[in-house]
């Protein structure tokens, strides 16, 4: 390892595009030492494999996070499109819901007794229980709608850790001391 030591009292001028000043001179390495921390020649086969080896991890990371991703984006798809199943079935029932009522009521008109329903039950009856039916399916699609902004927001949540973790995890925070030392040496 190379030694270096300072000398004593000896400055140096030092011009900045004109802004002259003075400064301690610059370490200097010990000569006799240079010669013994020469680092043997890297091998090119053992930096071929590092490299290679480090190229399928990130593959892999990359590989796997994307599928992470995929997998993501297929439940909220599928989640949609229950959702728009729910909806079309509700929307079936409700729409046979009304024909049935109307069928009651042009009976009631005509005098004849009313199909499928009791005809002793009054009308407001048959349209708070509509009203119920209408209120009921819509409750049913806001809730899917909310547990689908949940995880929604989940993916938003984790997709924000991961970019913060990202930033933290850079070199520049592992070693915050040897980086302001390398600075301060220029």
């Amino acid at each position: 390892m190379a030694t270096t030591e300072w000398e004593e009292g000896e400055w140096e001028l030092v011009n900045d595009d004109g802004f002259v000043y003075k400064r301690k001179k610059r370490q200097r390495l010990d000569p006799t030492a240079a010669d013994t921390s020469v680092p043997p020649p890297p091998d090119p086969e053992a930096e071929e494999e590092s490299r290679r080896e480090r190229k399928k991890r990130a593959l892999t990371k990359l590989r796997d996070k994307y599928q992470k991703e995929i997998d993501k984006w297929e439940l909220l798809s599928n989640m949609l499109n229950s959702l728009e199943g729910k909806a079309q079935h509700q929307q079936r029932q409700h729409q046979l819901h009304e024909q049935t009522t109307e069928s009651s009521s042009e009976a009631l008109a005509a005098g004849l007794p009313a199909p499928s329903q009791n005809s002793s039950e009054p009308a407001a009856r048959r349209v708070l229980d509509n009203l119920l039916l209408r209120v009921e399916a819509e409750e049913a699609v806001i809730e899917d709608i909310s547990n689908l902004c949940d995880v929604a927001e989940a993916m938003c949540n984790l997709q924000e850790e991961h970019m913060k973790q990202s930033l933290v995890d850079l070199p520049i925070w592992a070693a915050p001391l040897e980086l302001m030392a390398s600075l301060c040496d220029d």
